[in-house]
């Protein structure tokens, strides 16, 4: 967890604890997008008006883990990473409720003077326009606003956020990232989607007749599709990073891999970096995806794959020179 943001793990925690008063914003916040962004800037905004904390109410499990667990989303992201990426924007302290079937039955009422009121001491509740709450999505803003009204805490609405025509939520970039649309999807989130895990040893197949690669085994729940993307690669531990090129796949050249299951194949996720590789192997990586390359293919032998990999990886060095001009452009401005 970061070290910045208090974290209480339940109602009684925050209740008997350091929580109050608050400004508060409530959801599942995966990703942390762009317009959860946005939300939480105008959060901040608020606490520093009315002098109280910035403060995040969450979930673990997934509420539809709980009540619908059909349709579970697959998650973008972790309680760790949502923390320390809300701690980034000047979120105080989150509370992690523990949410049960028990928890799933409160009534609208219920939830207010549990979670707000007694909980969090909220002086303001800010939430997005669709949001709902209480036993059954019984609840929704114009009861919040009673409700506040009641309890004697402000309540702002917020509208859905849009960026360049799309609609920014969690769902969207899921299914962007599912079809290979990282770039989009990065767009949406404001940073590049990143899978994390430790490097496992490959079957040595890559360092004798292609190219070396760092194979990574991760337990990131959603995967990009299938294919060649380019990427950037960084040392968990020791913050190194490179330019890099990563085939995600089932390697249909050499037969199956490591890793997680793809439609019952065993799936790869293996980075090629484009500079050298100085000092120790990394124990553990982050890769972050920039763009889809192609889709992965078989080849008819180890050099045909060669000469792709090649060939991909001139396409993420030129990739990389025009985001080095533009980004030396914008600092000269």
């Amino acid at each position: 967890m970061s070290s910045r943001v208090r974290v209480f793990r339940s109602l009684d925690a925050a209740a008997a604890g350091e929580f109050h008063p608050s400004a508060v914003t409530i959801g599942n916040f995966d990703g942390v997008h762009r317009g959860h962004q946005t939300l939480i800037a105008r959060l901040v905004d608020h606490s520093h008006r009315l002098g109280v904390k910035p403060s995040v109410v969450t979930f673990d499990p997934h509420p539809t883990v709980v009540v619908a667990p059909s349709r579970a989303p697959r998650l973008l992201s972790t309680i760790e990473q949502r923390v320390q990426w809300m701690g980034a924007l000047g979120i105080e302290q989150v509370l992690v409720v523990p949410f049960s079937h028990e928890f799933s039955l409160l009534s609208p009422n219920e939830f207010v003077a549990q979670v707000l009121v007694r909980a969090a001491g909220a002086r303001l509740v800010l939430v997005g326009e669709n949001f709902r709450f209480g036993s059954r999505q019984s609840g929704d803003t114009g009861l919040l606003q009673e409700l506040g009204r009641h309890y004697g805490f402000e309540t702002e609405i917020v509208a859905g956020i849009a960026y360049r025509g799309r609609t920014v939520s969690s769902t969207a970039i899921r299914g962007l990232i599912e079809m290979g649309g990282v770039s989009w999807a990065a767009r949406l989130l404001g940073r590049s989607y990143s899978l994390e895990g430790e490097v496992v040893p490959g079957h040595g197949i890559g360092s004798k007749q292609t190219v070396p690669t760092l194979n990574l085994r991760t337990q990131a729940q959603v995967l990009p599709r299938r294919g060649v993307y380019i990427t950037a690669t960084q040392d968990s531990d020791s913050g190194r990073h490179w330019p890099s090129i990563t085939n995600v796949g089932v390697r249909p050249t050499f037969g199956s891999g490591l890793g997680p299951t793809f439609n019952g194949d065993a799936l790869t996720i293996e980075t090629f970096l484009l500079s050298p590789l100085e000092g120790e192997t990394p124990r553990h990586i982050q890769v972050s995806f920039c763009r889809r390359v192609r889709d992965e293919r078989k080849f008819p032998d180890a050099a045909a794959l060669k000469v792709q990999i090649l060939r991909d990886v001139a396409r993420a060095q030129a990739y990389f020179r025009r985001k080095n001009r533009w980004r030396r452009h914008s600092e000269s401005i």
